[in-house]
């Protein structure tokens, strides 16, 4: 009977330090995401940039448009290019 409840805690020990691990690993795996998805967002301003100045669109390139444009892609950078229209 005693040998059951060691077996027992053990599988419940070995349930508890995985459930801790996936909580652990959920925010180191949205941060890598979040840090790629913006470098991606900070390529897509600086094409646009560099093929904008053929026809005078120049977005600048801050910590608010890279991540706008890393969270929402190409249609986050058209939003930013729009913007820029409207201002000028």
């Amino acid at each position: 009977m005693e040998s059951l409840n060691i077996i027992i805690a053990a599988l419940f020990l070995l349930a508890v330090i995985y459930i801790i691990a996936q909580v652990a690993v959920k925010p180191i795996k949205l941060l890598w995401k979040l840090v790629l998805n913006s470098a991606i967002g900070l390529g897509l301003l600086l094409l646009t940039n560099y093929f904008g100045a053929f026809v005078d669109v120049n977005l600048p390139i801050n910590i608010l448009t890279v991540l706008i444009a890393g969270f929402l892609g190409i249609p986050g950078v058209v939003l930013l290019i729009g913007f820029s229209l409207l201002i000028t």
